[in-house]
Order: C-alpha cells, then structure tokens, then sequence
C-alpha cells in the first residue's frame, strides 16, 4: 500500500492551465467584419462611413486592426476608393456568409407572437411580383402569427373604403385623409433581349426605334397611352406594337422572350434575364407611394408591415429606387451579399 502511495506521488502532476505554443486564430469583434463588407460594398471608406454612420477616420482603424487580426492584407488605398486584395476577396464571400447567417439568427430568434391576425397590402403588379412578393417571406417569418394578403393589381385599392390595410402606388391619391409617403422613385427605360437585337439589329435614336417592333403595357397608374402619343405622334400602334398587356409580368417576360423593345425599369437587368439596356436617351421615372390610413398605422401589424416597406425600397441600399437614375450598367451586382435574382431562386 505504501508502495502505491509513493507512486501516485512519483507522477507529474498535469497543469490545469496549459498554454498552446500556437495561439489559436479566433474572431473577437464582429464590427470588423461588417465594417469590411461596407468598404468592399462602397468601395471606398468616405461611402462606407456614409452607410455605417461612422467617422472616415475610426472605420480606417477598424480595417487596421481587423487586418492585424486576420494577419493578411485585405485591400490597398488608392486616390480613387479601394481594392481587394486576394486575400480580401476570398475573406469576402465568408463574411456575407457570417452576415447571413446574422440575419438567419435575428429572424428566427425571438419572433414578436404577440402580432397575429392578417394584414392587406395592396401593390402594383410589376412592383408586387418582381421586388415585394420574392422578399416578403423574411417579413413573415419574423412574423409567423400574421396572415400576409398581398394583392398584386394596377388598380389602386381604396383604402378608405377598408379594401387594403396598406398601399404601394404610382399615382397620388386625391383623398385628404390618407397618409402618403414617398419611399422611393422607379426609373424605367427602353430593354430589348440579346436574341431580338442580334435578329433585328441594335437602335441608335428614338427615329430609328421607328424601324423596330415595341411590346406596350396599357395599365392604370403607367400612362403607356399618353408616353407613346408623346414619342411616337400621329403613328398608330398598329405600325409599331406587336404586344399590347395590361400586368408588368407579361410585359417584361415578353421583352425577355425577343417580342419586341419595351420600357422596363432600371433594375430589370438584374433579375437574370439576357436583356440589354437601349441608351435612346428616353426615359421616364415614377414616384413609389406608400399609402395608408393614420388610424391603421395605430394597429401594431400594420405599422410593423409600414416600417418593412420603407426599409424594403431604401434608397441607401437599393439605389436604383433612388430620385437619381442610375444607368442598369452602373447598378450593384448584388446587395447584401445577394444578387437581386436569388431573391426569385428563394433563400
């Protein structure tokens, strides 16, 4: 027994605090990573700090220390903003990992129960298809106890008369008693698809267009009627329309499938489509109302579904909704870490 007892006091004991040779890499301040992404998004750290609400100055340091932490260089300054290294490009793509997954947390981790019930939204056909409907979905899973109406049609809806909690528009309504709000400006321009300008040939003016074929959209709130007697005065349709439609849908997939040139917004070069952009220097533009009784804005569901609309056109991050046109050329790839077309591939 005693034998064993010397034993036990022979063995090393086993450090309870052991040291690795070899410090492990770990992330310790998150603020780095989205101050990242902002740089790399802007391009430059005076656009960034616009969006982060920070100082030029203190966002510079950020970069610094996170570089010191990441042990790379991750962009070079230069007079006209910044690039990526390659490094900061494959660090890239795992940050707008990491920032979707944030949202992922923030969308599933404590859903507000308490607003349940339906609400109404009515919105234009093209708007409603193309940009509300595809991101709704984070609405309603942040909010599973509400039921979501979206009524898609170029009508507007009269909300006095309670058909719609809440209202997207291109046309001012004329009754006093509704709240109206700007949330953002459409720009359209004529878009034809590869396959119909390498059969028909590329227009240079608005004379030439002339000599090609035009898909119409005759709807409430679009004045194709009015546009087309301004461009094309005295010519009946019957010359230059090969397609006439009343919805957005059908409009844009007929530009897509070589029909003929149609006016489309600006960011329809970003759902995936082959279509090109025709610099006729012809373009027209449509003030995006919300629209909403005061008094609705009062029932929780409803004001939650007001604020998701107004962040859901914000101009700071999805700036082809802004009051300046921005050529299709000169529009974001992607926002968020996500092209605009993932959003209709569902993620």
């Amino acid at each position: 027994m005693k034998d064993v007892r010397r034993l036990r006091k022979s063995r090393p004991r086993a450090k309870k605090n052991f040291t690795p040779l070899v410090e492990e890499p770990r992330l310790r301040n998150w603020e780095r990573v989205r101050a990242f992404l902002e740089v790399a998004r802007g391009g430059s750290f005076r656009a960034a700090a616009q969006t982060l609400g920070q100082s030029v100055n203190t966002l510079r340091r950020e970069i610094d220390e996170f570089e010191r932490e990441i042990r790379a260089t991750l962009m070079t300054r230069h007079v006209d903003g910044v690039r990526l290294t390659k490094e900061g490009e494959l660090l890239l793509a795992s940050a707008r990992r990491m920032e979707s997954a944030s949202f992922d947390l923030l969308r599933t981790g404590a859903p507000d129960l308490s607003l349940c019930g339906e609400v109404r939204l009515s919105v234009t056909e093209g708007l409603g298809t193309f940009w509300v409907a595809p991101r709704l979905v984070e609405f309603q899973l942040a909010h599973p106890g509400l039921l979501v109406d979206i009524q898609c049609d170029m009508h507007p809806a009269d909300l006095l008369r309670l058909e719609s909690d809440v209202g997207i528009q291109l046309v001012r309504p004329t009754a006093n008693d509704l709240r109206i709000v700007k949330i953002g400006r459409m720009h359209t321009m004529p878009f034809a698809s590869s396959g119909y300008l390498a059969a028909h040939g590329r227009p240079k003016d608005l004379q030439d267009l002339k000599g090609h074929k035009l898909v119409l959209q005759v709807a409430d709130q679009v004045y194709s009627d009015e546009l087309y007697e301004r461009l094309f005065p005295g010519i009946p349709q019957l010359d230059l329309v090969s397609i006439r439609t009343n919805v957005s849908s059908a409009h844009y997939w007929a530009v897509v499938q070589g029909a003929g040139i149609g006016f489309l917004p600006t960011y329809a070069k970003l759902l995936g489509a082959q279509l090109e952009p025709l610099d006729l220097k012809q373009r027209f533009a449509f003030d995006i109302l919300l629209v909403y009784h005061p008094d609705s804005a009062k029932i929780p569901r409803v004001r939650r579904l007001v604020d998701w609309l107004i962040a859901a056109f914000s101009s700071r991050r999805y700036p082809w909704f802004g009051d300046d046109f921005i050529h299709p050329r000169d529009l974001p790839d992607e926002v968020g870490g996500l092209s605009l077309s993932a959003l209709h591939e569902g993620y």
